[in-house]
């Protein structure tokens, strides 16, 4: 019983109504103690039953009439002096039948005869009542809604200032390459210039390619897996040069994902990571393994070294920054990132699986 009773007053229509009944109510109240004040004999209790009870039905009629017609004509109310004409209209209309269905209720409880649309005195004075009410509230309606659309506009404004936030961070974060990756790779390329001119060359033209992917990825805050995996790829060709033969490089990715979105330039700062704080002093053996595969309806990746596993209290310098960083843009609440020492060290990020 008391669902069914909450339901009915989550109507709309209930609410609607529930609300244009207390107005009715109010307004009959303020017109009997006006007329107690101005009267000299005052004003009988069956006068003010009889004020509230006119006052409750014309103001259910206009309110329904309005919202109807407001609802059906919505094509022929596009300016301003067309919902106007609409308002009064729909108040003199409710007036008349709100009116007549207070005198054919009369005529049922008190015995008396009705003649409809007989009360041409009724009209007149009720009709100047309905006027100054309804303008009071056409202004507050107008007021209110100016009001509204003004917050509406200030949210948009600010809706849109957090984006183009979130975008200039998100750009600062992908045009960032490590100055210290530069650093050496420029002295790798230094050392080949004379002992193999050839694959100093290539070497340079994929530090240029890793530097045009970086400047471009400012335009865009996804591309697909595989053009991520493509750029990694042309990072550790670079790497390999320092590291030769000390570390063994193996990507993973599930080729049914090879086309998804993706964030950009988010694997080689986790990789240059990798190769910085973890593999960087290791002689041979070294091991660092990327995977990236779809988990439970999420993407899963994985960049796994064997080298100096993460300290109990971890500093995140610029590659694990830019990531946490990146990831709370693109994915607010919707990512995880663990840092694993056992049984195998390794970051592991999960993001929502993009088509």
């Amino acid at each position: 019983m008391a669902a069914t009773l909450k339901k009915i007053f989550e109507n709309k229509l209930v609410k609607h109504n529930i609300k244009y009944t207390a107005v009715g109510i109010s307004v009959g109240v303020c017109i009997s103690l006006l007329i107690s004040m101005v009267s000299r004999n005052g004003i009988s209790v069956r006068q003010t039953f009889f004020n509230i009870l006119f006052s409750v039905f014309i103001s259910l009629a206009i309110s329904n009439i309005f919202s109807t017609f407001q609802k059906y004509s919505q094509r022929f109310t596009r300016r301003f002096w067309q919902l106007i004409l609409l308002y009064y209209t729909c108040n003199l209309l409710g007036m008349l039948i709100g009116i007549e269905v207070c005198y054919l209720i009369i005529s049922i409880f008190y015995d008396v005869s009705y003649e409809p649309f007989k009360h041409a005195q009724d009209y007149k004075s009720i009709s100047v009542i309905v006027f100054i009410v309804g303008t009071i509230m056409l202004l507050y309606h107008l007021q209110q809604r100016n009001a509204e659309n003004a917050l509406k506009a200030k949210e948009a404004d600010l809706i849109r200032s957090n984006q183009l936030k979130a975008q200039a961070e998100l750009q600062a974060l992908q045009s960032k390459i490590n100055p210290h990756f530069l650093y050496n790779a420029l002295n790798a390329i230094t050392s080949l210039i004379h002992e193999d001119p050839d694959k100093a060359e290539d070497m340079t033209i994929k530090l240029s390619k890793l530097f045009r992917y970086s400047i471009n990825s400012q335009q865009q805050n996804y591309c697909t897996l595989k053009e991520e995996i493509d750029i990694l790829n042309t990072y550790l060709a670079i790497e390999k040069v320092r590291f030769g033969n000390r570390i063994n490089f193996n990507i993973e990715i599930d080729e049914s994902i090879s086309f998804i979105d993706f964030p950009r330039f988010l694997l080689q700062p986790l990789v240059e990571n990798a190769l910085k704080h973890g593999l960087k002093d290791t002689f041979e053996n070294g091991l660092l393994e990327v995977k990236v595969a779809p988990k439970n309806s999420k993407l899963q990746i994985l960049v796994i070294d064997n080298g100096v596993p993460f300290p109990d209290e971890l500093v995140a310098g610029y590659g694990l920054q830019s990531t946490f960083d990146k990831l709370t843009l693109l994915y607010p609440n919707q990512h995880e990132i663990e840092l694993i020492n056992q049984p195998q060290k390794q970051i592991k990020i999960t993001i929502p699986l993009s088509a």
